[in-house]
């Protein structure tokens, strides 16, 4: 099957252009959503809902909560996090919007990798069940530490699949961002194949310099995308890069048709991932 796509919206498009023929684009192009990172940055945000609604165009994601730094991981935060998360569900089921982006935080002082885990579980637990009630999930980001965010907690697959299986949610799911776990891992198509089930959003970037996905940068999204096409995947890959030129919908264009692409036998298989295998 062919994977449904969408970008992320402040990488794209400019404020000076009219937004109605730009989502008209996105729409012409194929593009089945827009998403936003955070709906205060892009406003009126009713307006732009409504708008994407009268196209036909879904907004798949958006950040459920502030603290890329101060995240799930510091109990000091799960009261502010818990009222940000709980406001924004209800935003995200007012308008269809399926699933929202959460964040581990960067590495407390004193605390292990395994600690922020069981941290990151209990507050999000105190969320879940409203999230299962409304039906929205609730995606961890997987970031690098290396490059972008340094000392971010949710760095590696392996940990944020052992999150998803200690949390045990319908509704608790992974960003799986590839940029970011090349930079931290690479073995992406592998990764992906083991742990399709807890994995709920993608986002791309081309590396080096997280701009085009084309030839000029290391990751095969061709094969990538191939491979997420031969799964039982039913989310969205979402562009999240800075193009090098100046025509950004032409950079759109390009992305849209290097992962239209549908499935393949030639990428190899891999059985799903449990835990302690």
């Amino acid at each position: 099957m062919l994977i449904k796509q969408s970008f992320c919206i402040p990488c794209f498009y400019e404020e000076s252009e009219d937004l109605a023929t730009f989502l008209d684009f996105v729409k012409e192009t194929g593009f089945a959503g827009v998403e936003i990172w955070g709906r205060e940055n892009f406003g009126p945000f009713d307006d732009f809902c409504e708008m994407m609604a009268s196209r036909g165009l879904t907004v798949p994601s958006m950040a459920g909560h502030d603290g890329i730094t101060c995240g799930l991981n510091d109990p000091k935060e799960h009261d502010r996090i818990e009222a940000e998360l709980i406001a924004s569900i209800d935003v995200a089921a007012e308008k269809n919007i399926p699933s929202l982006i959460c964040f581990g935080g960067e590495r407390q002082a004193g605390q292990t990798d395994a600690d922020a885990m069981v941290v990151c579980a209990q507050g999000l637990k105190r969320v879940l069940p409203y999230a299962e009630e409304k039906g929205i999930n609730l995606n961890m980001e997987l970031l690098n530490s290396k490059v972008d965010h340094f000392n971010y907690v949710a760095d590696h697959f392996d940990w944020g699949f052992a999150l998803a299986e200690l949390i045990d949610s319908p509704r608790f799911k992974l960003l799986y961002d590839i940029y970011h776990m090349q930079i931290m891992e690479g073995d992406i198509i592998r990764n992906i194949r083991r742990g399709i089930h807890r994995i709920g959003h993608f986002h791309t970037a081309g590396h080096p310099g997280r701009n085009e996905i084309n030839d000029t940068q290391e990751i095969n999204y061709r094969g990538i995308c191939s491979a997420i096409a031969s799964l039982n995947y039913d989310g969205f890959v979402a562009h999240e890069f800075w193009s090098t030129g100046e025509d950004k919908r032409a950079a759109l264009a390009e992305a849209f048709a290097i992962c239209n692409v549908s499935e393949t036998s030639s990428v190899g298989t891999e059985q799903p991932l449990e835990c302690g295998n």
